[in-house]
């Protein structure tokens, strides 16, 4: 054996033990993601400038509907809609008809992820010149939504309005390997995204948008 040997030996033991140290810290990281997430309807009935909508689920939408019904905003912008849906055909699959909504609808195009949703509702939020919005998405997309949106608006208040999709629901999600995965996937993300904030510090201010109504 040469003396080379042992030396490659405790190189990839030491490797093998921040491997280890890493996925404990990762497992440990998930636990406390996963148990934090929103258990509960909200109930915080503050009124904003706007309510925000993230597309990926059919409760989101809805629920946004629902809260303009209610008057808690007296306009909704829907972010990272797919390219040639107008606000009519939305309102159609609720059931609403479009020459009765309420308050004001416009939504965005250009959002392909959540910083992009946070990007586009940032640059339509300044050309209101709105400083409030209740934040409707996921129960499990909640985090980093937060983290997302208070990076690209500081000083822009905003109230969380999460839903409850199955089979992500908070007093059974562990019972799904689906939903495992979706959680884990949404920390891994979260933690990419705070990574990427620390080393890209405050943003550029926001551009005007384009949004359809």
């Amino acid at each position: 054996m040469t003396a080379e040997a042992p030396r490659r030996s405790h190189g990839w033991a030491w490797l093998g033990r921040v491997g280890v140290l890493i996925a404990v810290a990762w497992l440990a990281g998930f636990i406390w993601f996963a148990q934090t997430m929103p258990g509960d309807a909200p109930t915080d009935v503050t009124p904003t400038d706007a309510i925000v909508v993230l597309t990926g689920g059919s409760e989101r939408l809805g629920e946004g509907l629902k809260l303009l019904l209610q008057n808690r905003a007296g306009h909704l912008f829907v972010s990272g809609v797919h390219p040639g849906v107008t606000v009519d055909e939305l309102l159609r699959v609720y059931h609403v008809d479009p020459a009765r909504a309420p308050g004001d609808i416009a939504i965005g195009y250009r959002a392909g992820n959540t910083q992009g949703n946070a990007e586009e509702t940032a640059a339509w939020m300044t050309s209101h010149g709105f400083r409030s919005l209740r934040l409707v998405t996921a129960n499990y997309h909640m985090r980093r939504s937060l983290l997302e949106f208070s990076h690209a608006m500081p000083g822009v208040q905003i109230v969380a309005h999460p839903v409850f999709p199955e089979p992500v629901y908070p007093s059974r999600w562990w019972r799904s390997a689906q939903a495992v995965l979706v959680v884990g996937g949404e920390y891994s993300k979260y933690l990419v995204a705070l990574l990427r904030i620390a080393i890209s510090g405050p943003p550029a201010p926001a551009a005007s948008a384009s949004a359809a109504k």
